[in-house]
């Protein structure tokens, strides 16, 4: 993904001061995305992250293509909330169909899994508490401790779920038409 050189991070403050989320997302990895809501509210033809800045740091903006801006900010928030909700509602799918295979499976194998990540990542973690000395020393122990506790985390959403999940639920449910 194309990023934002420093120079032009620097230059693009004001931007983030006008549109918070475009001005970040412009210099990151949704870069490419927010310079298309851009170029498309200010008519830029080409819809390039340089061709964005140029446009931006040129000094030369009007007062249509600052509302124009404002409401590019308006509409790519709008673009990240639907996406967060797919997302969201695509990591559910995958959790659902995982637990109702091991339903239909009766396979004791997610248990055991689990189980032995639990025990592993409390393990590791007890010993780096008894003996602090290796941590300091040892990336790799550090890399197994953080792959352990991703993995120990999603193991638990599996059994238990997300509060992510469970406050998505509880969104959609408010903003839900009760049926009659």
């Amino acid at each position: 993904m194309a990023r934002l050189p420093t120079h032009q991070e620097h230059k693009m403050d004001w931007l983030k001061q006008l549109a918070p989320l475009l001005g970040t997302a412009l210099g990151g990895p949704l870069g490419g995305a927010a310079a298309s809501f851009i170029a498309d509210k200010l008519g830029i033809e080409s819809k390039t992250i340089e061709a964005v800045t140029e446009v931006l740091n040129s000094g030369k903006m009007t007062p249509d293509q600052i509302a124009g801006l404002k409401a590019a900010e308006v509409d790519f928030q709008k673009f990240c909330q639907e996406n967060q909700i797919k997302r969201e509602q695509l990591e559910a799918a995958d959790r659902d169909s995982a637990r109702s295979m091991q339903v239909q499976t009766r396979s004791n194998m997610p248990a055991i899994l689990t189980c032995l990540v639990t025990a592993g990542y409390f393990a590791v973690l007890g010993w780096m508490l008894y003996d602090p000395t290796p941590i300091k020393e040892s990336g790799p122990l550090l890399l197994l401790l953080g792959a352990l506790s991703s993995t120990w985390g999603a193991a638990c959403a599996f059994w238990f779920g997300t509060t992510s999940g469970s406050q998505q639920k509880n969104n959609l449910l408010a903003q839900s038409t009760p049926v009659k």
